[in-house]
């Protein structure tokens, strides 16, 4: 009978604490580590999305600062005039501001639709599958024919452009006509951030590209890999991007919380000293 009434005694207010003690601990444990699994996550997927906007900030500088030159650009130098600016060099450092880069190329085309006469093309469209323009006697009065020889536009008649000196070769029906372009790179302040800003010089303006860059840096050498100041005589670009995240980690007591990558290439300008 005693034995039965114990077993009826349930457990005591003592053991209780005691359970409530330990389950607090078990549960502070795991909630501790739950936590700090969810910020070494939050602050990996930071720094690959950090990773992984330069390498596509840079990735798209490079290309279009590899073409510098394409279409034989220098027939129309020095004195490309776009959008009020005035452009006298393939690779223009410092240009529009201290920090930036402008670069003359031939980009985004059409076709010659029928045989070109003296001064004169007949282009498939005078805009892209987008409706961009491509061609007009404003900003993107240059034109490349064939990726070999440039003029200035000075008239359109529907699809027909008239050049602003006869054409050296001939070209059959079908050659691709590039328009060109100057395009712009520099950081700027957007809404109080730091951006990676590119601009076609055509009236839209500097468009943002990357957020969050501390800091750009080109470096121009010659042929030889020596640093030059004569625009002519650059080969080579070095490009230098570092960028940050977007919040700061109060737990990382280097550069005031902010993770920073920095990425580095050099651009070699396959279409400078190509001048036919």
């Amino acid at each position: 009978m005693d034995n039965l009434l114990r077993k009826n005694q349930g457990i005591t207010l003592i053991e209780l604490l005691v359970a409530l003690v330990i389950s607090g601990v078990v549960v502070g444990a795991v909630y501790r580590t739950f936590i700090g699994q969810q910020k070494t996550f939050t602050v990996q997927e930071q720094v690959v999305d950090m990773q992984q906007n330069v390498r596509a900030g840079i990735g798209r500088m490079m290309r279009e600062i590899r073409m510098a030159g394409f279409g034989n650009v220098a027939m129309v130098l020095p004195g490309v005039t776009v959008n009020g600016k005035t452009f006298n060099n393939v690779v223009n450092p410092n240009v529009p501001a201290a920090g930036a880069v402008t670069i003359l190329s031939g980009m985004g085309s059409a076709t010659i639709t029928a045989v070109p006469a003296s001064n004169q093309i007949t282009v498939s469209s005078l805009t892209d599958s987008q409706g961009n323009t491509l061609f007009d006697k404003g900003n993107k009065k240059y034109v490349s024919i064939g990726g070999v020889e440039s003029y200035t536009i000075t008239d359109i008649i529907g699809n027909t452009l008239t050049l602003s000196g006869n054409l050296t070769y001939s070209h059959p029906v079908g050659t691709p006509v590039f328009g060109i372009r100057a395009i712009s790179f520099q950081v700027g302040s957007v809404n109080g951030i730091q951006t990676l800003l590119r601009d076609e010089n055509t009236g839209a303006g500097w468009q943002p590209l990357l957020d969050n860059i501390e800091n750009l840096q080109f470096t121009y050498l010659d042929l030889n890999g020596n640093p030059t100041a004569n625009p002519p005589d650059i080969r080579i670009v070095r490009v230098t991007l570092r960028a940050t995240t977007n919040t700061s980690d109060p737990d990382y007591k280097t550069d005031g919380g902010y993770r920073k990558r920095e990425i580095a290439s050099n651009v070699h300008l396959k279409n400078m000293g190509l001048e036919l």
